[in-house]
């Protein structure tokens, strides 16, 4: 049997590839085992999103490189289908490179005991018109399953690299979504994450005539014990017909994190974003008007190149005065064959750390006071671990609240009601709310 370790670098659509992989590999049986350890064949599912996961990147596979020099090195992700010549240059020994549009023959490439010096599994991944085959029977110490129903992206934001290296936004048919579906049900998932490049797109390269907000209500339908939660979505997709999935649907979790990148309309306008800060503004109050209990996240980069201080001033206004309840901040970072990486005047490291800085302290404040205006409600938790430091449990709530409590291991992988009584050093803190517990146990 030989022994596979897997490393997953980047998003959710990375981590639910590397749980197909680990799927495939046993069901050959193969063992998979921690990615320190000794084993004949290491996986490195790269990402390419910042300069500093590619140098992650990088590290990894040198570790490898040095570390296991006998050992079988195949490398995979959005990195390795930007730059495979930079990873054949740090190789010096038989590997194998498979690009995004071929991660469903990465098993079979790894699994030969006499492989070829060099194997290359790339091809044009502009060109691809289906999604890969990627089905997953269990995700390995995940108490949420990520539910990838779409893959690539037609936005080409002009920072972005993933167009590049994903391909056109691509959908699996609604048959495979709801058989995935079934398989996270059977293993006894209780939460599984919708997630995507840009899930918004789901449905309209295919003839089935289903869009994200169909898929959406029919999960939530078929799969009623279960609750889902949709990872991302852009402005331009949040409408009423969300709206009225999010009242209508008790498992469709209240929780949306919706993209802003910048406040500032000419900012937007280099970055290639569809929205102005005004349409932004009035979706965002638009979701608090009509669903006030959902948690509101955005994603804001700092420093985009030519960004002035008035520019920055206005991204960090409108997120000030915006009902949002906390933030994504990253720092511009510059990627080779973006738009954005010709453009003028990138900021100095300095200025960029500095404006990341101050976005990141209005994060904080934004989810203290999220935390704050939760006590003495009930909150259903999902529970993850105990945690270390701590020993008591930790998890997550419908509204996407990481809640601390005391309670036994048994309750590890379920959803428990918790009333959120404190907030301590910043960590919302609850207690099992004993009479709501009793009762889900008796309606069962």
């Amino acid at each position: 049997m030989k022994r596979i370790a897997i490393a997953t670098l980047g998003c959710k659509v990375n981590q639910f590839e590397s749980a197909a992989f680990a799927s495939g590999f046993e069901s050959h049986g193969c063992v998979l085992v921690p990615f320190r350890a000794e084993a004949e064949v290491y996986v490195i599912n790269t990402c390419a999103v910042t300069a500093k996961a590619g140098q992650q990147s990088r590290q990894l596979i040198r570790r490898v490189l040095h570390a296991h020099p006998f050992a079988r090195l195949i490398v995979t992700g959005c990195y390795a289908q930007m730059d495979p010549n930079t990873i054949l240059d740090l190789a010096e020994r038989p590997i194998t490179i498979v690009g995004n549009g071929n991660k469903h023959r990465l098993v079979e490439a790894a699994l030969p005991d006499n492989p070829p010096d060099l194997v290359l599994l790339m091809g044009n991944i502009r060109h691809k018109k289906e999604i890969c085959p990627l089905p997953v029977t269990r995700f390995p110490d995940r108490t949420r399953a990520y539910l990838r129903i779409q893959d690539g992206c037609n936005n080409f934001c002009s920072y972005c690299i993933v167009p590049y290296t994903r391909g056109p936004s691509r959908s699996l048919n609604l048959t495979g979504v709801l058989d995935q579906a079934a398989v996270f049900c059977d293993q006894g998932y209780r939460e599984q994450v919708v997630t995507g490049i840009n899930v918004g797109k789901y449905g309209l390269d295919l003839d089935e005539g289903h869009t994200i907000y169909s898929l959406l209500d029919r999960l939530c339908h078929d799969f009623p014990a279960c609750r889902f939660r949709l990872s991302s979505i852009e402005p331009t997709e949040v409408n009423d017909t969300l709206f009225n999935l999010l009242a209508r649907r008790a498992n469709l979790m209240p929780h949306l994190h919706i993209p802003l990148q910048s406040g500032d309309d000419a900012v937007l306008a280099r970055m290639n974003r569809r929205y102005s800060r005004a349409e932004f503004a009035a979706i965002i109050h638009r979701v608090r008007e009509t669903l006030p209990a959902v948690t509101i996240g955005c994603d804001v980069l700092g420093g985009f190149p030519g960004e002035t201080e008035a520019e920055a001033a206005n991204t960090y206004g409108l997120l000030a005065e915006l009902p949002v309840d906390y933030l994504h901040v990253f720092p511009y970072s510059r990627r080779p064959g973006t738009l954005a990486a010709s453009l003028p005047g990138h900021l100095p490291g300095p200025v960029k750390e500095e404006r990341v800085r101050r976005l990141r302290g209005l994060d904080a404040a934004k989810r203290q006071a999220l935390y704050r205006a939760n006590i003495g409600r009930v909150l259903h938790v999902l529970v993850e671990r105990r945690q270390a430091k701590s020993g008591m449990l930790q998890g997550f709530s419908e509204n996407y609240l990481p809640v601390l409590f005391a309670g036994g291991s048994h309750l590890i992988r379920q959803v428990v009601p918790v009333r959120l009584i404190a907030v301590e050093d910043g960590q919302p803190m609850g207690i099992i709310a004993d009479d709501l517990l009793e009762e889900s146990r008796q309606t069962r």
